[in-house]
């Protein structure tokens, strides 16, 4: 697969004024809360109202969707309101019924985009369909898996594809239910500047009072749309109660939103933007030297453990230089978790290299 303009087709005969907003409640819970939901969001900026029919959970017991049943009330849905509809489809059969009851947009989750297998499956169910089909990140952060995942669908003949950038697992404490990793969907468009990628604030925070950032934040960065998760009473919800904003929040989120211009055309702009982005080119060269010192300095410190027969990790020393690093951090604007992220890299490079010494 290679990038065109025509991946973009299917967004830019949209023309929307806005970001493309995909919303709705995590699951399909009863046809009534499916409806109130949908009737309060129809006047809004929400092109494609979102309901989990089938919902795959990490364990059993849990409630995992009201399935083929909800297909009838996203249907109604469409005929009520006007907006179109999506869910998530996770199999052949999935697809199968999907289609039979028109729904507007699929997409693929985390947890099947992980698997070439699955992924081939839905591929062939799909073939030649011409509604849009979106792909979540699989749930750990391979660029590869991912665009993987979309290139198999693309192959069976489908054109209307985006991507859905919803954060990765991690077994780390972070503040978000799963890590954003900005800079592998960064290189996501890179690679394909013209394939639709859409943010999923919902699925990143797993809190809905981080959801207006971390949108903002896909904005700045050029993302095409946002799918929210919305319900009318979200405390009550039955799935990912504590992630899902109301209806009235998301239309004020749409509000407040900023969207940047996408071109530099002003001279009195670009500029002082070339100059600051001089200075940051300036200061990343400096950083990369001061990283090359600093492990000349792990390297001597390898070879004196080495003589005297001290074992390369000392933990104490090394809580001391994280506990100073964070509080020297934070006066500095820095938050604690990138710092954290930070230095244990560079503590695991010094530690490379001393084992590199001893081992020699």
């Amino acid at each position: 697969m290679e990038n065109t303009k025509e991946l973009r087709t299917w967004l830019d005969d949209m023309k929307l004024n806005h970001p493309l907003v995909i919303a709705g409640p995590c699951s399909a819970e009863t046809e009534e809360q499916v409806l109130k939901i949908a009737h309060e969001l129809k006047d809004s900026d929400v092109s494609y109202f979102r309901a989990g029919i089938w919902k795959p959970r990490t364990r059993p017991g849990m409630f995992e969707g009201v399935g083929e049943i909800g297909l009838h009330w996203l249907k109604k849905v469409k005929e009520e309101t006007g907006m179109k509809t999506c869910t998530e489809v996770a199999n052949a059969a999935h697809v199968k019924l999907a289609l039979e009851h028109d729904v507007d947009l699929l997409w693929i989750g985390a947890r099947s985009t992980v698997s070439p297998f699955i992924m081939q499956e839905i591929a062939d169910a799909l073939a030649g369909t011409d509604k849009i089909v979106l792909v979540k990140n699989p749930v750990n952060p391979d660029l590869a898996l991912w665009l993987g995942g979309i290139e198999r669908l693309y192959t069976a003949g489908i054109k209307n594809l985006g991507a859905i950038h919803r954060g990765f697992s991690t077994y780390e404490k972070s503040k978000y239910r799963n890590t954003p990793e900005w800079q592998l969907a960064i290189e996501f468009q890179n690679k394909f500047p013209d394939l639709p990628l859409i943010n999923d604030p919902s699925h990143i925070t797993g809190k809905r009072d981080m959801v207006f950032d971390v949108c903002q934040t896909a904005l700045d960065l050029n993302f095409d749309g946002l799918m929210i998760e919305t319900h009318f009473d979200p405390e009550n919800a039955w799935s990912d109660a504590a992630q899902q904003v109301t209806p009235d929040s998301l239309k004020q989120i749409m509000q407040d939103l900023k969207v940047k211009k996408e071109t530099e055309t002003a001279v009195s702009y670009r500029e002082p933007l070339e100059n600051l982005r001089a200075q940051i080119n300036v200061v990343d060269d400096q950083l990369i030297d001061l990283l090359g010192k600093r492990m000349q300095v792990a390297d001597k410190i390898g070879q004196l453990k080495k003589d005297e027969n001290v074992a390369v990790l000392q933990s104490r020393r090394w809580n001391e230089i994280l506990g100073n690093m964070v509080m020297e951090g934070s006066g500095k604007g820095l938050s604690e978790e990138f710092v954290l992220k930070m230095f244990k890299a560079i503590h695991q490079e010094s530690i490379n290299h001393q084992e590199k010494i001893i081992n020699g």
